[in-house]
């Protein structure tokens, strides 16, 4: 019979995997926070953006263009058009490819909820000096893009 060894004590502040989920649980909050009453969750607003973006855009490349599986991306867009957000047009070219565009209330929606995403985003790096926002950027952009093929659903630019 063979003796298995405890498990290791670990202190969770060591752990830069710890201190990611709690910053995404963070930015979250903050976004909905700042985004209250538009119903809009991180999520759709970054389909959206992307859509305004690029008018006309596939669901697989919105998929790949948010970083998110192609079946959760269904959904998102699903609930969006739903509301009336967006509108999904066969393609000229194939006819089982879907391109996405912004409706008018879509438009209208994304405008109005800018001003408060981009409140969300410096709430989000108020507490480190103004200094190191931009190389902690820099520095999330290169764990992202280093570790872009690990993803569930790697990104199209990779970071």
């Amino acid at each position: 019979m063979s003796k298995r060894s405890a498990p290791a004590r670990l202190d969770l502040e060591t752990l830069p995997g710890h201190h990611i989920r709690r910053l995404q649980q963070i930015a979250v909050a903050i976004f909905l926070q700042e985004t209250e009453g538009s119903g809009v969750t991180p999520v759709q607003f970054a389909a959206l953006q992307a859509v305004h973006n690029a008018p006309g855009l596939d669901q697989r490349t919105l998929a790949r263009t948010i970083g998110f599986d192609t079946s959760t991306t269904a959904g998102v867009i699903d609930r969006l058009e739903a509301r009336g957000l967006l509108q999904r047009n066969a393609s000229a070219e194939d006819r089982r490819v879907r391109r996405l565009t912004l409706t008018p209330a879509g438009a209208a929606l994304l405008a109005a909820v800018i001003p408060a995403m981009q409140r969300a985003q410096l709430r989000m790096l108020e507490p480190l000096p103004q200094a190191e926002r931009a190389e902690f950027l820099r520095m999330l952009r290169v764990l992202v893009s280093a570790n872009n093929d690990l993803s569930r659903a790697p990104s199209e630019a990779g970071g």
